[in-house]
């Protein structure tokens, strides 16, 4: 049961999404733009005229050591996880950004809870049996993760679509499942290593 209510919230990753749509098509037509003819800054430097431009940032984590064998296959089993859960989130993100795509042509509010309860239910029957075999610790990651792709906890996520009961209601099953749904994504701090392991793993390096 908790694990499906976390299928449904992957459904309504949109509240941050049709921003994020918007910034993405901006950056396309940007490149498009860019393409056949770009203006670069210059600079002289011993009489010459030098093209001049800002590269893109590149991130270089040190190599990991471990204390003791038990350390090194904690971290192999986060990565794991982490390898298990996360594609859930970015396949749940490009659906919706489809689904806001969709849900700007239907007129009527009416049409539009169609439509989102249809998606929702082929979601289900995508996704459902995979999420049922989730572990404790892999649904824990996955709230997290919510909050890392959408910018909002998933207890906000519910009481922003759903109501305040329903976020209360929906907490005290997580509280069950030794899970809470307010908990954040903290990159810089306790989730640090999780957000390297992701990098990593967008750069095809593990």
């Amino acid at each position: 049961m908790f694990y499906r209510f976390i299928l449904t919230i992957l459904i309504f990753f949109n509240l941050g999404l049709l921003h994020a749509q918007d910034t993405t098509k901006s950056v396309l037509r940007d490149t498009i733009k860019l393409k056949d003819f770009e203006v670069v800054t210059t600079t002289f430097f011993q009489g010459e005229t030098i093209p001049h431009r800002t590269i893109e940032e590149v991130l270089v984590f040190p190599e990991r050591k471990f204390k003791n064998r038990r350390q090194a296959r904690k971290y192999t089993r986060l990565i794991y996880n982490i390898k298990k859960v996360y594609p859930y989130a970015t396949l749940a993100r490009d659906k919706l950004i489809k689904m806001n795509n969709h849900l700007l042509t239907l007129p009527t509010e009416k049409e539009q809870k169609k439509y989102i309860h249809q998606v929702e239910n082929e979601l289900r029957e995508e996704f459902e049996d995979d999420l049922r075999k989730m572990t404790f610790t892999q649904g824990r990651l996955l709230i997290k993760l919510i909050d890392r792709e959408t910018g909002n906890t998933t207890y906000v996520l519910i009481k922003e679509l759903k109501g305040s009961f329903s976020a209360f209601f929906w907490q005290a099953i997580a509280k069950i499942f030794r899970s809470n749904l307010k908990t954040e994504f903290d990159a810089r701090g306790e989730d640090r290593i999780i957000d390297e392991i992701i990098y990593m793993i967008d750069a095809g390096l593990i």
